[in-house]
């Protein structure tokens, strides 16, 4: 599959409201622009989570699923994840990850 073959693309306007956008549009700000919305560390671990511009929902119906939470090791490996439609959904999800990955290594 090819990038222009994928229905939609979707940036952030500066509230973090999620827009559509045409190929062009997508390309130029997903260049420009940081797409993080949270990055923690716990441990060995390195919690991230991201904007990723274009639909995972892929088209099981739904809103659009647009982030990303993924869990990496140091040496490199990569844990969990989980995905969600909105900036809020987003950040609520990074901030329980967090928590989870605390309490794992008793630091809650």
């Amino acid at each position: 599959m090819k990038l222009e073959d994928i229905d939609q693309k979707y940036i952030l306007d500066d509230g973090h409201n999620i827009v559509p956008a045409t190929l062009m549009e997508w390309a130029h700000w997903y260049e420009k622009n940081d797409r993080h919305v949270a990055s923690t560390y716990v441990g060995p671990y390195w919690i991230s989570t991201v904007f990723l511009g274009l639909d995972h929902r892929f088209g099981s119906g739904g809103p659009p699923i647009l982030f990303e939470t993924m869990v990496f090791k140091r040496n490199g490996e990569t844990g969990e994840m989980n995905r969600y439609a909105t900036w809020d959904e987003a950040k609520a999800g990074h901030e329980h990850m967090v928590a989870k990955y605390k309490f794992m290594e008793g630091k809650a």
